[in-house]
């Protein structure tokens, strides 16, 4: 439609300039009782064309009246013209998605581009908890949605094994091994002998504890059994805690849907010499200098010293200040060792997007920055941020603290309320907004229950072809047979309106990813879900609108057609967010 205005508007002023033409715009109107379509062409080409909006407005109503496809075409304020469409072009979009089926939606709006999406990345000291789930979901959704607007995409997690928390984490399994040999020292004496105390006492440990103590004996402890040298026992802890933890995060992640490519180490990362390849890109750009960052004003500046440090000129590619990349002692800055993750990523990518916690605000300009000096503008940096999510039970918050070992896991989560239930409802509000998940609520057989809405739809969809395949045969019933129905009969509001919603998918898609929000599309099933459920009653009130009528098989089949093009489209929605389109509710 957009094209076919472009060419009108042309016919009206032969000589619109290329420019104006390009910016043409042509979108659902906000209110569904001026049409189908609105567009801001005359507006666009007054001015370049010297002319008032309305008049070009009136004449582009004249041509575009005569086309085919137009029921009705008006002026609309001072220069937009209205356009609402004849019912046959909504018939094609239902016949279009019987025949495309999970294809239908899909585009090629990011065709040839890679885009690596980083989610989850939580340090490997415990399984998954509450907590890590939005941002989890997010990043998933988020990945399945800009591979169907046809970007090619790599999911991947960083897992953060090179810093203090490891270290903690190893001196609180080896606690839990000597347990498993049989020497109980109590937590607190513990705590005195580990470098930072003893961080994690969780239960979850005890496991790690045993799987030391079958394959390596009493040979990490002392000859008494007690605590032997760090040097004789660290590195082997270590590595097979943190293999024991990521299995279990892995585990955690496969119950919620989710399966990473890529599972990138920052200890290997700093191994390879890939950070200090990056700071000497940056030094060979002219882009480091040696200096003392201000003191900060009121709040904590990561990396701050008051001595001299070698600095990113990061102000120059729009960061609020230059950031340290090497302290005075020489040794590399946290932000140093994410400059060289990234630069591994941009490396095989276009396009970086990592999903954060909302604490993690100050890291965006600077990371921003970096990719930009490493890429030279090749690679665009992104970040999608997540609020936490306050989960409450009968009217009360449920608390975390991995450290004390207290916290609700994900797989609690999970087992409680189900897979699709958690993906669902954490991807019903943009990931910045504040969001609290209510454990009874999403159990919920009601209205107000998103996900129990949006499946009642699709398992009611289910439930009349079933029984079109009883009146009809399955034959009938099928997509291919159903896509070379005649739709004519199709014009009653209700079925024009959710004919609409379908028409919308491809365009809420692209419209979704460019914005790197996965929630428009929970949304868009819960509109579509609506406006079936409208159907379905509308239904129950005048019997002509019924989906199987004995006395019309015609119109049955033409209706049975319509249900079948609003379950693929709802198993394509639920599909984007990860969500399973059930058969039946029970």
């Amino acid at each position: 439609m957009r094209e076919k205005v472009v060419t009108a508007l042309r016919a009206v002023l032969p000589d619109l300039p290329d420019d104006v033409a390009a910016r043409v715009e042509v979108t659902p109107p906000r209110d569904a009782a001026h049409g189908d379509m609105a567009t801001n062409a005359a507006l666009l080409a007054a001015k370049p064309a010297k002319r008032k909006p309305f008049e070009i407005a009136r004449e582009l109503v004249a041509e575009l009246a005569a086309l085919p496809e137009i029921a009705h075409v008006e002026m609309a304020g001072p220069g937009f013209v209205n356009m609402t469409l004849k019912p046959e072009l909504f018939h094609d979009v239902a016949k279009a998605v019987l025949k495309r089926g999970a294809a239908y939606g899909r585009s090629t709006l990011g065709a040839g581009r890679r885009a690596n999406v980083e989610y989850v990345s939580a340090n490997p000291t415990g399984p998954m908890h509450v907590g890590h789930c939005r941002g989890a979901v997010v990043g998933d959704a988020l990945a399945n949605l800009l591979e169907a607007a046809g970007f090619e995409v790599i999911r991947e997690y960083y897992v953060n094994d090179a810093g203090a928390q490891v270290i903690a984490l190893t001196w609180a399994a080896y606690w839990r091994y000597l347990q498993a040999i049989g020497t109980d020292i109590p937590a607190e004496e513990f705590g005195e002998l580990a470098p930072s105390g003893l961080q994690y006492q969780g239960e979850y440990l005890i496991a790690v504890g045993q799987a030391l103590a079958e394959k390596h004996g009493r040979s990490l402890a002392s000859a008494e059994g007690g605590v032997a040298p760090a040097e004789t026992w660290f590195e082997t802890v270590r590595a097979e805690a943190l293999e024991h933890m990521m299995g279990m995060i892995r585990d955690d992640l496969a119950a919620l849907g989710i399966h990473h490519e890529i599972f990138s180490s920052e200890a290997e990362v700093l191994k390879s010499g890939e950070v200090d390849a990056a700071i000497a890109s940056l030094e060979k750009r002219g882009l480091l200098y040696e200096g003392v960052l201000e003191s900060p004003k009121g709040k904590k500046l990561e990396d701050w010293e008051a001595r001299p440090q070698t600095l990113f000129r990061s102000t120059e590619f729009g960061d609020d200040q230059d950031r340290a990349l090497r302290k005075s002692d020489g040794s590399n800055t946290y932000f140093a060792n994410d400059v060289g993750y990234h630069a591994r990523k941009a490396s095989r990518s276009d396009l970086l997007i990592d999903v954060l916690g909302a604490d993690h605000g100050g890291y965006v300009s600077r990371m921003r920055a970096a990719v930009a000096a490493l890429t030279e503008g090749r690679t665009d940096f992104e970040v999608v941020m997540c609020q936490i999510v306050r989960v409450v039970k009968d009217g009360e918050p449920v608390r975390m603290s991995k450290r004390a070992g207290t916290f609700v896991t994900l797989r609690d989560l999970i087992d409680e309320v189900g897979r699709d239930a958690v993906r669902f409802t954490m991807l019903t509000r943009k990931a910045d907004a504040q969001m609290e998940f209510d454990l009874n609520a999403v159990v919920a057989q009601t209205r107000d229950n998103p996900v129990f809405y949006v499946n009642y739809a699709h398992a009611r969809c289910r439930s009349v072809l079933r029984l079109g395949e009883e009146t009809y045969g399955a034959a009938v019933v099928t997509e291919e047979a159903l896509a070379g129905q005649d739709l004519s009969i199709l014009t009653a509001d209700e079925e024009l309106a959710v004919l609409r919603r379908i028409a919308s998918l491809p365009r809420q898609i692209e419209a979704a990813a460019l914005a790197r929000e996965p929630h428009r599309i929970a949304t868009y099933c819960i509109d579509l879900a609506s406006d079936f459920h409208a159907l379905w009653n509308r239904g129950r009130e005048e019997t002509s609108l019924r989906f199987i009528q004995d006395d019309a098989p015609e119109a049955s089949r033409a209706r049975l057609a319509l249900v079948a093009a609003i379950a693929s489209t709802l198993r394509t929605g639920l599909g984007i967010l990860g969500v399973e389109a059930v058969e039946e509710l029970r």
